[in-house]
């Protein structure tokens, strides 16, 4: 799993990220909780190409619930910014926290042990460089070119 730890750090402003971040980002992605709460479909302006492992709970079936939850949330101009080339256009705390609600926020906080203020601060600057790192062809990964990032 450190190739995934590396590619977390990484995308986070400095390439520092600390261990209560690291324990909400794999919560949100590899737990598949938004996945499963936001339904098996993806939202047609995200490029997808499904697979097998969506939904199954692992990484896919998180960033692929992520995306759509963000995008429900009236983030898809943001969203898709990170998901295809060129800028990433910022997300504050407020959109972050909005979008994702506030059970998910809350669950992240008591996983994380940071206050739900901290955790979508972090989230809001880790988020835009993880999701670009993370669909570097302009769409969600396949199972296979996943694995060979890891």
């Amino acid at each position: 799993m450190s190739g995934f730890d590396d590619m977390i750090r990484s995308a986070a402003p400095g390439g520092s990220i600390g261990k209560p971040l690291m324990i909400a980002l794999g919560a949100l992605l590899a737990s598949g909780a938004l996945f499963r709460q936001s339904g098996a479909g993806q939202t047609a302006s995200v490029p997808t190409q499904p697979t097998s492992d969506e939904g199954a709970g692992g990484v896919l079936g998180g960033l692929g619930g992520l995306l759509n939850k963000l995008q429900q949330g009236g983030l898809s101009e943001v969203v898709n910014s990170w998901v295809g080339s060129g800028q990433n256009k910022p997300v504050s705390p407020g959109q972050v926290s909005s979008a994702l609600g506030p059970s998910i926020i809350k669950m992240l906080a008591q996983k994380s042990g940071l206050s739900e203020q901290e955790i979508t601060q972090q989230l809001s600057q880790v988020l835009p460089g993880l999701v670009d790192k993370l669909t570097p062809n302009d769409r969600l990964p396949t199972a296979a070119e996943l694995s060979q990032r890891m």
